[in-house]
């Protein structure tokens, strides 16, 4: 017959005074953690106590009990309840729930401390998403629910907003299929639909990452720190009906607009606004675009204008900010740190300083009348006007018929010799869109337009670089006259040393950011303040007072406003670069290259989905991947919407050092065969281009030739 398993006894419990319990020193929690015995006692004053302390009887000497009881679980709760004593909120002989175990058991004490705390598991956070959620329905605010647990607004605000996350996506971060810090990644948006697709393309995917899926879900969106959202306002935005997504868990820098097109159009017509401001001042053509190219004002000339007087008050408000300047700069120079409220005035005073010499400019009527201005947002959001251009078209003013009138004057009703009475030409957008290119799986020739946008690139890099190299400049320099002095040469070459700048006819709009365009300005800005070009005779006698050091650097710089390393498509009619004159100049360019040691990795290029890796077919991204990264890395990919790859390649190939074959260097100097004459002569893979229906791509070569 089986004996019938023993039937465990669960300890008693019953109520005990405060004054008869005391902490035992057998309790294993030692360290604090969490949160204070401050705010477990505001706990149990308003809702009781939850959880009943652990105690065991205290035997004297002779294993009697003495009629106290020590704790060895529960021992918070012990603090908290003789926290509330202290404050006279509870009577010491209050009776306490507690679970008394026999004071001969077997098992340790210790053990019962150590397990309280050990097999304890804390609230899942939907669980406690759930909890809020039912409280804030009944009415509490996040502020009240937060004080009730003794935790921020703002940590209450971002349990709530898992809410806004598809039901789906919860039940899989309850089942453990994705980590908290993804499920509240899915939070930026409310679209259920769009954040269960976005699920299904990562779940298999190496690369899901919560900023991968908060990439993913705003992909289509503006972030608020781009210079449209800043020049427009986020509350002129949301004004019109624009809405905005924010992250709570992450710092989101202002968050996303979700409506581009909603953007864009109050872009576009708080831009009108201003040139229509503008053209009442007379100027006879305004160009207007978010973001001007590089170079946008080759060939023009500036106006010499000058700036308006200061007013008196004016004046007296600069000296004011010079004397508050000097007398912060004199009490706190020795200091090793500014205090923060004197280091915030100082950059004030100097900011307001900068704007008396950012003065406004006063330009001749009749100037006025044949120029024009550039109005463009820089990346702060600002309005840029930059005002004052004359295009060689408008510097031959014709003749006014009729009665002259005298000069700068006007006469009434005489629209001819007032400015103002013109109607400006506005143009909105000056940038050409890129033609789609198809998503065929072999590798086909690069777009011409991308080839011309990156060896512009590699142009800006090499002018810079010859400018920093006097050595290479001269030896570029006395190369090119030489052999027009001594030789005979029939293609130009890589250095046209004449000197005409070489415009760049194409470009992405990352070029004029780059760090060659931005070194090239600065040193033709710094050269142009210190040359006196208005008096060719003082001109002369300046140039021939240069020290020797500063004539190297000079001729350096004019030298490398000759370089030319723009591929362009060779016309075997006579108009235009030849296919001789096209690989002489990539190997010269290649020449120079190497002489400076330039490295367009080192030089800033990196592949963008902008600038490369958008704007070439699948196959092509796969092989940048494959190359920079790896055939793992490739493969991880290969089964992407282009749009993705594109955007996972620029991820994986941001410090591998890869380029394009435009921006490597050959792997000789040999010149290349020449072509029978009468024969044109094959291009290389990636410069030849032959469009879907097998013709070459003419009218795109026409528009690069013209441009040059």
């Amino acid at each position: 017959m089986a004996t019938p398993k023993q039937k465990i006894t669960l300890n008693a419990s019953r109520d005990i005074p405060f004054n008869k319990l005391m902490l035992s020193q057998s309790n294993v929690r030692r360290i604090k953690r969490g949160e204070t015995i401050e705010d477990l006692a505001a706990s149990i004053a308003r809702r009781g106590l939850l959880q009943s302390l652990n105690v065991r009887p205290v035997l004297d000497g002779e294993g009697n009990e003495t009629g106290m009881f020590e704790v060895p679980a529960g021992g918070r709760r012990y603090r908290a309840l003789e926290l509330l004593v202290k404050q006279k909120r509870m009577i010491k002989t209050e009776p306490v729930p507690c679970v008394v175990s026999d004071a001969h058991s077997a098992v340790p004490i210790e053990e019962d401390s150590l397990a309280e705390n050990f097999q304890r598991e804390d609230l899942h956070p939907l669980d406690m998403f759930r909890a809020f959620q039912t409280l804030h329905d009944q009415g509490a605010s996040h502020e009240e629910i937060a004080a009730r647990f003794f935790v921020s607004a703002t940590f209450v605000q971002q349990r709530l907003r898992l809410a806004r996350v598809s039901a789906k996506l919860q039940e899989v971060y309850e089942q453990d299929g994705m980590k908290l810090e993804q499920l509240m990644a899915f939070t930026v948006t409310d679209d259920h639909t769009r954040q269960e697709q976005v699920w299904e393309a990562l779940e298999n995917s190496w690369s899901k990452e919560p900023q991968q899926i908060r990439r993913l879900l705003t992909e289509t969106t503006v972030r608020a720190s781009d210079r449209r959202a800043l020049f427009v306002g986020v509350d002129a935005y949301v004004a019109a009906g624009g809405v905005v997504l924010r992250d709570l868990f992450e710092a989101d820098n202002g968050g996303w607009l979700q409506d581009p097109a909603l953007l864009d159009r109050l872009v576009g017509d708080k831009l009108k606004s201003a040139a229509d401001e503008i053209a009442k001042e007379g100027w006879k053509w305004i160009v207007v675009d978010v973001d001007l190219p590089y170079g946008h004002n080759h060939g023009l000339r500036a106006l010499a204008g000058t700036p308006v007087d200061l007013t008196d008050a004016e004046r007296a408000e600069r000296e004011a900010l010079r004397a508050e300047y000097d007398r912060l700069e004199a009490e706190y120079g020795e200091s090793d740190e500014l205090p923060d409220d004197v280091d915030q005035r100082l950059g004030q005073i100097a900011t307001a300083l900068e704007a008396f010499e950012s003065r406004p400019m006063n330009y001749d009527r009749a100037e006025i009348a044949r120029a024009g201005v550039f109005i463009s947002i820089d990346r702060d959001g600002g309005l840029v006007v930059d005002r004052g251009h004359v295009r060689p078209d408008d510097e031959a003013m014709q003749a006014v018929d009729g009665d002259s009138a005298e000069p700068g004057c006007a006469t009434e009703n005489d629209s001819r010799h007032d400015p103002s009475a013109r109607r400006a030409i506005i143009t909105i957008g000056a940038q050409a869109s890129e033609p789609e290119e198809d998503d065929g799986d072999t590798i086909k020739p690069l777009p011409e337009r991308l080839l011309i946008e990156l060896t512009a690139h590699r142009t800006l890099a090499l002018r810079n670089a010859v400018a920093e190299n006097q050595h290479v400049a001269i030896t570029a320099l006395l190369h090119r006259l030489v052999l027009d002095t001594f030789g005979q040469r029939s293609a130009t070459g890589c250095v046209e040393a004449f000197v005409r700048h070489v415009h760049l006819p194409w470009q992405d709009v990352g070029l004029k950011d780059s760090p060659a365009a931005k070194a090239v300005d600065e040193r033709h800005e710094a050269w142009k303040s210190v040359i006196p070009l208005d008096d060719d005779e003082a001109l002369w006698a300046w140039l021939g007072g240069l020290d020797e050091a500063s004539r190297q650097t000079l001729l350096a710089h004019c030298v490398s406003y000759g370089i030319n390393a723009l591929f362009e498509r060779p016309n075997p009619y006579g108009s235009g670069v030849s296919q001789h004159g096209l690989d002489q100049r990539l190997r010269e360019a290649d020449r120079l290259s190497r002489a400076t040691g330039l490295d367009m990795v080192d030089a800033g290029w990196r592949p963008t989905v902008d600038n490369y890796l958008g704007r070439v077919t699948k196959s092509r991204i796969l092989e940048a991947v494959r190359e920079g990264a790896g055939d793992q890395a490739a493969q991880l990919i290969d089964h992407l919407k282009k749009a993705d790859m594109a955007k996972e390649a620029e991820r994986l190939l941001v410090d591998s050092g890869w380029l394009p074959e435009p921006l490597r260097l050959s792997g000789d100097d040999a010149p290349a065969a020449q072509p029978d004459e009468g024969e044109e002569a094959d291009l290389p893979e990636f410069l030849a281009r032959v469009d879907d229906d097998g013709s070459a791509a003419d009218e795109t070569a026409a528009h690069a030739v013209a441009a040059e």
